[in-house]
């Protein structure tokens, strides 16, 4: 195993400042475990309002914050905070924005939508405002990730980004991509108007074929999948469609691994990855 390999997590959901949940507790267990290998983690989640900030002792890193990121010619500042997961050992950086994570959501542990089990009609902006914060963040670090590894739908940019806007960004230009599939599925469609906000420099309108119909959850996936360099089945049940788009673009594959083996079994796949 190459010790020094260093891995960006970037994760839509973590325990234990989100509810337990497949995604939520792999993203709190794998980034402690390939650290305890010996690797460098950093760890990203969202700042959603149902985090409570005292309880979880976050605070806001100054000399990160106070970007805007410009979204459908909007300016949307970004703050980041920290808290660590002292058992871990492990720091926990968050990506806030007052429009896109508001202090309070109607029902505890609901992030993606209200008190009716409604969708966000902004949760495309909020995938944009999240992936692009992460990556300018972690600029502002000075941190070359190896390998950045996506959980949920909400992180399904991230190889996009990687791949065309970032990819002569002396952090990113040699990082390799992981996109675990999961059974988390968002319900209502993103609107046409999310192609056009996805075009930063880099970004050609035929790099977004994936998009051309509705832009659902297996059409936003399938764009994750076309700019990553490898895709683990992170829930034993996923879209079979999805499966069979992976299967077909011959991309690295790790199909589904028990809870008891996928930490060792994850870290041999980047060590392939990396190869």
């Amino acid at each position: 195993m190459t010790k020094n390999i260093k891995v960006l997590y970037i994760s839509q959901e973590i325990t234990p400042y989100l509810p337990e949940s497949e995604i939520a507790c792999i993203s709190r267990q794998l980034p402690q475990a390939t650290q305890e290998k010996g690797r460098e983690i950093r760890t990203f989640m969202p700042k959603y309002g149902c985090i409570n900030e005292r309880r979880n002792q976050l605070h806001e890193v100054i000399r990160l914050s106070g970007m805007n990121l410009i979204i459908d010619d909007t300016d949307h500042p970004l703050i980041i905070k920290v808290a660590s997961i002292q058992a871990a050992r492990m720091q926990v950086y968050f990506i806030d924005n007052d429009d896109y994570f508001p202090r309070k959501n109607p029902v505890e542990g609901n992030v993606y939508g209200d008190n009716n089990f409604l969708e966000f009609d902004n949760n495309e902006e909020r995938c944009i405002f999240f992936i692009r914060g992460v990556l300018e963040t972690v600029k502002k670090l000075r941190w070359t990730p190896d390998i950045i590894h996506c959980h949920g739908w909400l992180t399904s940019l991230t190889p996009l980004y990687i791949k065309k806007t970032y990819n002569d960004e002396p952090f990113f230009k040699n990082a390799k991509v992981i996109f675990s599939l999961y059974d988390k599925q968002f319900q209502d469609p993103f609107t046409p108007a999310f192609r056009e906000k996805l075009l930063l420099p880099g970004i050609e309108k035929s790099d977004l074929n994936s998009l051309t119909g509705t832009i659902d959850y297996e059409a936003v996936t399938k764009l994750a999948i076309d700019f990553s360099d490898g895709v683990i089945q992170g829930s034993k049940n996923v879209n079979n469609t999805l499966l069979t788009y992976t299967a077909d673009s011959n991309k690295l594959f790790l199909p589904y691994q028990n809870p008891d083996e996928y930490i060792d079994e994850y870290n041999v796949f980047y060590d392939k990855i990396m190869e």
